[in-house]
């Protein structure tokens, strides 16, 4: 009912652990059951360690949290050497969340992950700032999201997710251009672009003074991005943003997603994840409906 196979990759099911709210995995299992988990997104990986930035870097608001993290991790070199090897005895697929400032650093990334069993595919985090471009953001840019798409296939051999920013103009446009440069897949959203005040101090509550706002405040900006996305390609949506629960997770499926991300509830709820799947599959017997394909998209508008 719930098994699901999307750009040539088997899942367990289509509910999965959005990048950088459940670290490598390996952190969770002894909360949560990851062979129940359809696939971890791992932290972003980065061709070199990287510290992140200074705290304070986490904020929490009524509705979520703010985090400028600075995509803090290890390394490529080190997840596929420590972290891999021990993620490969769950069933649960492994999707590795990647970055750079370059285009370079991305396809070096790619690279090494390159014939690497136990990755069964890439998500490009294209919120990263271009160096080269006077920092603005890659998932900013149709131009340039497509070049570091084509450049990141080319050096690749796993499918690629395109995991697209929700702070532009027009997501579709983002996500037509990775489409015609050969995504497997897009992810949407990445968190929306927010600012907290301490109005006492008159300062900043995040040092990085902005940071990423998501949980469940995003989650109907999610759902509208996600529904126009799947209207404006034809490979698969992944949706984030805000689901905590099986119902919202419905929710992202009738709006076009083939599969979800749960993301910041994994901070307070470690079983999310399978209370969303537990959920899905007393709903879908609930509604009639035979397998989680017949949901998608299947929104109702007249």
């Amino acid at each position: 009912m719930l098994k699901v196979e999307l750009f040539g990759v088997k899942f367990e099911n289509p509910v999965w652990t959005a990048s950088g709210t459940f670290g490598f995995g390996l952190e969770y299992a002894p909360y949560v059951d990851l062979n129940k988990v359809g696939a971890v997104c791992v932290k972003g990986l980065s061709i070199e360690p990287r510290e992140g930035n200074e705290p304070p870097r986490i904020w929490e608001t009524p509705c979520g949290m703010l985090n400028a993290i600075g995509l803090q991790n290890p390394g490529v070199k080190y997840f596929v050497e420590k972290v891999l090897p021990e993620l490969q005895n769950y069933k649960c697929r492994v999707i590795a969340n990647i970055y750079g400032s370059t285009v370079e650093e991305y396809v070096a990334v790619a690279k090494e992950l390159k014939g690497v069993s136990g990755v069964h595919a890439i998500e490009l985090n294209i919120s990263c700032p271009n160096v080269k471009k006077g920092g603005l953001a890659f998932g900013v840019d149709p131009v340039e999201a497509g070049k570091l798409t084509e450049a990141v296939k080319k050096n690749s051999d796993k499918p690629v997710i395109v995991k697209l920013s929700p702070n532009v103009t027009d997501i579709t446009e983002i996500a037509k251009a990775v489409e015609s440069a050969g995504a497997d897949a897009v992810s949407a959203i990445n968190t929306l672009l927010g600012m907290a005040i301490d109005i006492y101090k008159r300062k900043p509550k995040i040092k990085n003074r902005f940071g990423g706002l998501s949980g469940p405040a995003i989650k109907p900006v999610a759902v509208r991005m996600v529904y126009q996305v799947a209207k404006a390609v034809k490979i698969p949506v992944i949706g984030i943003g805000g689901i905590s629960t099986w119902e919202d997770a419905v929710e992202f499926f009738l709006a076009g997603a083939s599969a979800v991300q749960v993301g910041t509830a994994n901070f307070y709820n470690p079983k999310a994840v399978e209370e969303i799947v537990s959920g899905l599959e007393k709903y879908l017997k609930e509604m009639g409906y035979s397998h989680i394909s017949e949901l998608v998209g299947d929104l109702k508008e007249e």
